[in-house]
């Protein structure tokens, strides 16, 4: 049975004075600590106490991001929701959206939530359900190197009646308007943004668990879930000429652990490929980079990139999503060919002889983060659209 939610409730403020508490349901691919859904943690803390916030994920064991958010918000997990993986049939659809009542606005990401989108579209005028804006933020393994025409159907026909659609890049709003045929006035563009100011500070050598960065050492560092699409076994083989005095350190977790340790071990490198494990807050432990690198076969618009250019880092990755138009022209030349180990095997080196000009390539970074990326342009984007959906404002 369907959990019945009233779409207002009242809270007590300082003063005794009740304030309407607006409800958004999210409906996650997954609530692990990525990208995506730590950003959505923190837009949830920074909207503060007027906004309470249903959390479901299509995969229930994977909810790490909850963590995250702040204890003065109002949030709870119903455990009750249908769920968002399934053949959808008409029956699981009907009872997705039924779910879906109660609420003033439906924020769905990704495609792990897109039969929630298609039950939105099916049912919405029947059940008058609230609006529904959903957010695309790139593509997994299955869709990393070209894109499924079934699934490109079926976005095109779920995304029918969304309120808006929500991407990071330059590339998902070409993909949104020539694949997926959206209109337009329907396709929002907001950059991923960070807390810039935070990324100042030179991290303690002991920071991360197990690892000590010792005078001498020199860092390559990257920020990634462990999984294929990442390609990390490249990037160890990419690493892998560097001297003897370079190590290569990877925070993250994931399924690719023991590919990665292995390929460390093949090319007897593993005293210089460190995994310290997922880092809560990226802030903390970046600045101990010399470079960042990336590897991935698909990205869009990496929040890590923003923080490494914050943490002042010049960059070595594949030109992937907006990753080129991201990083500061002084850095445009380390972007290379996706997939092209020599490529990028020769960035990390021309990097690693020349600091100095790293050093000047990661100022300019610093500097076009703070002026392009901070958050409080993303959270005021974010905050407009939302608000204007969930009382039915017309969206701009």
């Amino acid at each position: 049975m369907t959990k019945k939610i009233k779409p207002l409730k009242t809270v007590a403020r300082a003063g005794g004075k009740p304030a309407a508490k607006t409800r958004f349901l999210h409906l996650h691919s997954t609530f692990d600590a990525g990208g995506k859904e730590l950003r959505a943690v923190r837009l949830i803390n920074a909207f503060g106490l007027d906004i309470a916030h249903s959390i479901v994920s299509a995969e229930p064991q994977s909810m790490a991001a909850a963590a995250h958010i702040s204890k003065a918000v109002s949030v709870d997990y119903p455990d009750n929701f249908p769920s968002l993986a399934g053949f959808p049939t008409l029956g699981r659809l009907k009872r997705l959206a039924e779910a879906m009542r109660g609420y003033d606005l439906v924020l769905t990401y990704n495609w792990g939530a897109m039969d929630a989108v298609m039950a939105h579209t099916l049912y919405s005028q029947a059940f008058r359900l609230p609006p529904l804006i959903h957010h695309e933020d790139g593509f997994n393994s299955e869709e990393a190197l070209k894109l499924k025409k079934r699934r490109n159907w079926y976005r095109q026909i779920a995304l029918g009646r969304t309120a808006a659609l929500i991407v990071p890049s330059q590339g998902l709003a070409k993909i949104a308007h020539d694949v997926w045929h959206q209109p337009a006035s329907r396709i929002h563009r907001i950059a991923n943004g960070i807390a810039t100011g935070t990324y100042g500070k030179k991290p303690k050598a002991d920071v991360l668990p197990g690892l000590i960065k010792r005078s001498g050492e020199h860092w390559v560092g990257t920020i990634a879930g462990l999984r294929a699409v990442k390609d990390l076994t490249l990037l160890v083989r990419a690493f892998s000429d560097l001297p003897e005095y370079w190590q290569l350190v990877i925070l993250g977790e994931g399924p690719e652990r023991a590919a990665i340790e292995a390929q460390a071990a093949a090319l007897r490198i593993e005293h210089r490929v460190h995994l310290p494990g997922f880092v809560a807050n990226p802030a903390n432990a970046i600045g101990l980079f010399d470079i960042f690198a990336l590897s991935s076969k698909s990205e869009q618009f990496p929040i890590s990139v923003v923080e490494a250019m914050a943490a002042g880092l010049p960059i070595a990755a594949p030109a992937v999503g907006d990753i080129a138009a991201m990083v500061a022209p002084e850095n445009a030349r380390y972007i290379v060919e996706a997939g092209n180990e020599a490529a990028l095997s020769d960035a990390l080196a021309s990097l690693a002889s020349n600091p100095q000009q790293a050093l000047k390539i990661g100022e300019a970074n610093r500097v076009k983060a703070r002026e392009s990326f901070d958050e409080e342009r993303m959270i005021a984007r974010y905050r407009a659209l939302y608000m204007a959906a969930a009382g039915g404002k017309p969206l701009r």
